[in-house]
């Protein structure tokens, strides 16, 4: 009996630490603004309803003309879906610029962000209100996820768990992306984007889609969107 009241007691010591952790690390990141930056990362001018820009982002390298216009405005092209820059996937491609990630930025103070937005060579300042740009700054310096953690570089395959991913996708994502993912019809199938590009499909997972209802994973562990992303590369890519 008193063996009994003594394991009894050191479980609810535990259970309470356990939670006082959770609730200490939820508490210290807002999941939500993190997930709005992310998007703004992603497509600031869709997120805001600014006007889509024509003209190429003045700092876009004359090196590079496959891409022009709204593109060059995006942050992810620059810095990348793994956040890496010119030392990630974008080292080769269409979108080879030579400039560095942000992976640098990562616990750094959003404010020294802010005022990179603001200088000579991003130019956002007007372009975005400074709410805008807090939350892209929050996102930059609290909401990076190690990629390489979740995607093996080499062969670009999810490490995730695809048969875990599956019920995670049946009941989250299927009502969108179809049971084959070949919704909606006006982007490429979900199978053929996690094989060619399974950094974007992580980004947009944990985050969600610019200027759709599409839910951010987040505030879930990011083994759950790495579990989804390995079940997306098992769907017909065509």
């Amino acid at each position: 009996m008193v063996i009994s009241k003594l394991l009894r007691r050191r479980y609810i010591v535990l259970a309470v630490s356990a939670l006082a952790l959770v609730l200490a690390g939820s508490a210290s990141a807002d999941e939500g603004k993190i997930a709005l930056g992310a998007k703004m990362y992603d497509k600031w001018f869709k997120v805001i309803g600014a006007p889509k820009p024509e003209d190429t982002h003045k700092s876009w390298p004359s090196s590079n003309s496959k891409k022009k216009g709204n593109a060059t405005h995006r942050c992810k092209a620059c810095h990348g879906w793994d956040y890496s820059g010119k030392d990630g996937a974008y080292a080769t491609g269409s979108y080879q610029t030579g400039i560095t990630g942000v992976r640098a930025f990562a616990g750094a103070n959003p404010a020294d962000v802010v005022a990179i937005l603001k200088d000579a060579t991003h130019g956002f300042e007007g372009a975005m209100l400074a709410e805008d740009m807090a939350a892209l700054a929050i996102f930059v310096t609290e909401g990076q996820v190690d990629m390489d953690k979740y995607i093996d570089r080499a062969s670009k395959k999810f490490t995730g768990d695809a048969a875990q991913g599956k019920e995670y996708y049946a009941t989250i994502c299927a009502n969108c992306h179809g049971a084959d993912g070949m919704l909606p019809k006006d982007m490429a199938p979900l199978g053929e984007v996690a094989d060619k590009n399974p950094w974007e499909v992580l980004h947009k997972v944990l985050n969600g889609q610019p200027g759709e209802n599409m839910p951010g994973l987040r505030a879930l562990p990011a083994q759950v969107a790495a579990d989804v992303g390995a079940y997306a590369q098992t769907l017909p890519a065509e």
